[in-house]
């Protein structure tokens, strides 16, 4: 059944009253209505995307006992809604995400609650092989994102490495007294890399910095201000640098041409120098298909001509970096992109503004917002290293030696060693040539 897009409004609710369905509940909820929605979609034949395709929202009842189309389950009746089921399948295949993988990895295990740092009232759950967020929304940002798909559609097929979010299907469970409304998209900071400094940053200073509350957490998200007191800015080859830099330039173009503004960027470091690399269970689950362009790496090598393929065993595709004298793995991406710049977001700039400065406010216009963002990212956060002090393992092609130490003394030994006995030879094959001609000469 096909619905228009409007629809009832609600927001999503995980604190439940006793006589609604748990979080536990709601979660196996999710799991089996993604699973019956991507299932029931593999009988549908493949065609191109079509205008129509973005605005579908296809609606199904799933009682307990179950019916001639849905499948028996211990959860209450619920009622499902997939939002452009056709167009996020096309999302998914640009990706190289098989539906059987994206079931294997949604619905295996349960979904692992994730704490948020933002303000936002969202709720996260990562997927047990750390590839999927699965993100609650509210109603307005799910209308929101479901007009962006065309726009959004046009982007990744001209750029289809990109740091911004990246959207696998949009849902919506009523279960109950409830509405959820959830999107699923990429991890960008794999659970199984210790993220030893983690980032929210808009390029803004008024109240950018974490909180008493935040600060004293176990993995605690700081903000700008905090960054500038902690870091001097990460320092990349030139290569790096353009690359990175050039990527986030064209993303903040097309969030500015769809007049979106307040995002982030989420920024995990992890310093090589401190620990050994955590071979966790992410390792074990990325021997099979893994989902493409979604790395940190992947993401900004846009502008490379032919890249060679990277092996992330040891780097899980984080960007080499140095922080005066450590070496570190960034991981990254552009995050909340489902603000509009409306007239609430207007007000609350105005307001702001008569008792602030009006550029240091995070809520701005889309145009200035993009421009400050880039700014504070290209100058105080990423930084090029001097052509002097630019080394080979910061190159895009040389990531595997970002996981290793520089030549130990002894290896240095032996290569000096070779090479003293290569010019004896030399000078020894001299000699001998001198000889043989003198001789010659004479005779």
């Amino acid at each position: 059944m096909q619905m228009p897009l409007t629809e009832e409004k609600g927001t999503h609710i995980l604190e439940l009253p006793s006589n609604q369905p748990t979080a536990a509940i709601l979660k196996g909820a999710i799991q089996l209505g993604i699973s019956y929605a991507v299932g029931n979609l593999s009988s549908k034949p493949d065609r191109d995307v079509l205008m129509q395709d973005f605005s579908v929202v296809e609606s199904v009842f799933l009682p307990s006992e179950g019916s001639n189309l849905t499948p028996a389950h211990h959860y209450p009746d619920f009622r499902l809604k997939t939002y452009a089921p056709l167009a996020f399948r096309y999302f998914r295949e640009l990706f190289g995400i098989k539906p059987d993988d994206y079931l294997y990895s949604i619905c295996n295990e349960p979904l692992i609650e994730l704490s948020n740092p933002g303000a936002s009232s969202s709720w996260f759950y990562l997927t047990s092989d750390d590839e999927f967020i699965i993100k609650t929304v509210q109603h307005k940002e799910a209308e929101f994102l479901q007009k962006l798909l065309p726009g959004y559609y046009m982007n990744l097929n001209q750029n289809p490495r990109t740091l911004l979010p990246k959207f696998y299907g949009l849902y919506c469970i009523q279960c109950g007294g409830s509405t959820v409304r959830v999107v699923v998209m990429n991890n960008v900071l794999p659970r199984a890399m210790k993220m030893h400094y983690k980032y929210d940053l808009k390029g803004s200073s008024y109240k950018r910095r974490a909180s008493r509350k935040e600060r004293g957490k176990s993995s605690p998200t700081f903000k700008d201000l905090d960054f500038q007191e902690m870091h001097e800015g990460l320092h990349f080859d030139p290569e790096t640098y353009n690359a990175l830099m050039k990527t986030l330039q064209r993303d903040c173009r097309v969030l500015e041409s769809f007049k979106i503004m307040d995002y982030s960027l989420l920024l995990g470091i992890h310093v090589l120098d401190r620990k050994p690399l955590n071979r966790g269970s992410r390792l074990d689950s990325r021997r099979g298909q893994k989902v493409l362009y979604s790395t940190a790496l992947e993401s900004i090598q846009g502008s490379v001509k032919d890249p060679e393929p990277v092996a992330d065993d040891d780097t899980f595709g984080g960007i080499p970096a140095k922080h005066k004298d450590e070496n570190l793995l960034i991981f990254l991406g552009i995050i909340d992109i489902l603000q509009s710049y409306r007239f609430i977001k207007k007000v609350e700039h105005s307001w702001k503004a008569l008792v602030h400065d009006g550029d240091t406010v995070s809520v701005h216009r889309p145009s200035f917002y993009a421009d400050r963002f880039l700014k504070f990212m290209g100058s105080t956060v990423f930084k090029k290293l001097h052509p002097s002090s630019k080394r080979k393992r910061g190159s895009l092609y040389a990531v595997k030696s970002a996981s290793q130490e520089v030549l130990s003394p002894q290896k240095e030994e032996k290569k000096e060693e070779k090479k003293a006995q290569s010019m004896d030879n030399l000078d020894g094959n001299c000699k001998l040539t001198f000889k043989v001609i003198v001789k010659l000469t004479f005779v």
